[in-house]
């Protein structure tokens, strides 16, 4: 085992509560796999950094055959003067971004399996799970490992997610198997998405990334609203179920202060009242699914529920389905943007639903590739040409119900309501004939 060299800088990012790459890198460092020298060069770079407050990782081109992406080359640039590496076992350290599944449900031999596997190829063992980008990050190759990395993953079932201009990895929820409020399929809406654009994914070919990300309800574990261009949420529109005995029992043992001052007062449209026997009234259609009233209630489900009822205190509807949001990213040309409603509402309960979301996915790429400028956006596309020509671009009608910022705005220009209203009315009979 080499001996790591001294690192008074990094030592001092190990003294907080949390836990530290740094101890990560030391312990990969101080192992006997074939990349530990490489863990341990990696050390020395940092702390040089730490000194001298400079970066020493610059780009470049790395790649396995077949694919155009998916590899994020990082070559040291830490060189004496005669120009060798003063760090020559971190002269390369290449990370490739692997697809997770939908979901991320792994099993735990599996994830030793993936760490074994790593190293084993003479990976430095430094494996994030997962990067912002929702990929699992294989940080800490060499050109020369790369491929052997790579075909081992992909002889396991896995792929390499994007990188590049193009389609990056997308990213859903665990959703309905570990949780209540899913209101769709999440795991099959995203494998249909990344099914139908892999090839965009490993071939960069657009002016930017685009991103596509589900969830399975307005919490919104995803961010999706904030960091896709193609947000997918899934939503309801008929009525919240109550389970009245429950929320009277909940009531009768929380107190009705305590039920006013937690949920009844801090719903954002004042749509429920607590009425005089302690049951409780929802004014459905003033209700915008902020997700609140059934945040505070699901854990409080088990404490009441009798056995053999099976109906929570509240819940969603059952009138499922999604709603598609686009333009959301961090700042780049413009600064930082929410996505915008485009699609109120679409079932997606069938695979007549999937495939019309994908085509809707296919229209949106394609307007994306012939109409952005290099290295804009989604949203700041839009913000340049505006939503109304997006709208007509990728063939949606305007709808009442589209709006860029809840409850403040829709698309629907209120000078014109009378002709905007005839419109809508016109394509919804339409679509019904």
């Amino acid at each position: 085992m080499a001996e790591l060299y001294n690192t008074p800088n990094l030592d001092e990012l190990e003294n907080g509560p949390w836990p530290s790459f740094v101890t990560g890198l030391k312990r990969l460092a101080s192992d006997s796999h074939a990349g530990a020298e490489m863990a341990r060069d990696v050390l020395g770079t940092l702390e040089t950094s730490y000194v001298t407050k400079k970066g020493y990782w610059k780009g470049g081109t790395v790649g396995v055959i077949g694919y155009g992406g998916g590899i994020i080359p990082r070559f040291n640039e830490l060189k004496d003067d005669k120009g060798e590496y003063k760090f020559p076992a971190a002269g390369e350290f290449h990370t490739l971004r692997v697809q997770p599944p939908a979901g991320m449900h792994y099993t735990s031999t599996l994830l030793r399996d993936m760490c074994d596997m790593f190293v084993d190829n003479g990976g430095s063992g430094l494996i994030a799970l997962h990067g912002q980008s929702g990929d699992i990050m294989l940080q800490g190759a060499t050109e020369e490992t790369t491929q052997t990395i790579f075909n081992t993953f992909n002889d396991y079932g896995f792929d390499l997610g994007g990188a590049g201009p193009a389609v990056r990895t997308g990213m859903s929820c665990v959703g309905a198997s570990r949780c209540e409020m899913s209101n769709v399929n999440e795991q099959a809406v995203l494998r249909t998405l990344v099914n139908a654009f892999l090839d965009d994914m490993h071939r960069p070919a657009l002016p930017y990334k685009m991103k596509f990300k589900v969830s399975g309800c307005s919490n919104d574990c995803m961010n999706t609203v904030q960091r896709a261009d193609f947000a997918v949420i899934g939503t309801w529109r008929d009525d919240i179920k109550v389970n009245q005995y429950l929320w009277q029992s909940m009531v009768a043992d929380k107190g009705r202060s305590y039920v006013v001052d937690n949920i009844i007062s801090r719903c954002p449209t004042s749509a429920m009242t607590l009425n005089e026997d302690d049951s409780v009234t929802i004014d459905n259609k003033n209700c915008v699914k902020c997700m609140h009233c059934l945040n505070v209630t699901s854990p409080l489900t088990h404490k009441y529920i009798a056995k053999g009822d099976v109906e929570p205190i509240l819940a969603t509807g059952d009138d499922k389905g999604v709603m598609i949001i686009m333009g959301g990213k961090r700042t780049l040309k413009i600064g930082d943007l929410f996505g915008s409603v485009v699609v109120p509402f679409m079932k997606m309960d069938t695979a007549d639903n999937l495939e019309e979301i994908e085509n809707l996915a296919g229209e949106v790429i394609d307007f994306f590739a012939e109409n952005a400028l290099e290295h804009e956006r989604t949203g700041e596309m839009i913000e340049r040409i505006g939503v109304v020509n997006f709208l007509e671009g990728i063939g949606l009608n305007v709808d009442p119900n589209m709006v860029n910022s809840t409850r403040t705005s829709s698309y629907v220009r209120m000078d014109t309501w009378d002709e905007e209203a005839i419109k809508w009315f016109e394509n919804k009979a339409e679509v019904s004939a």
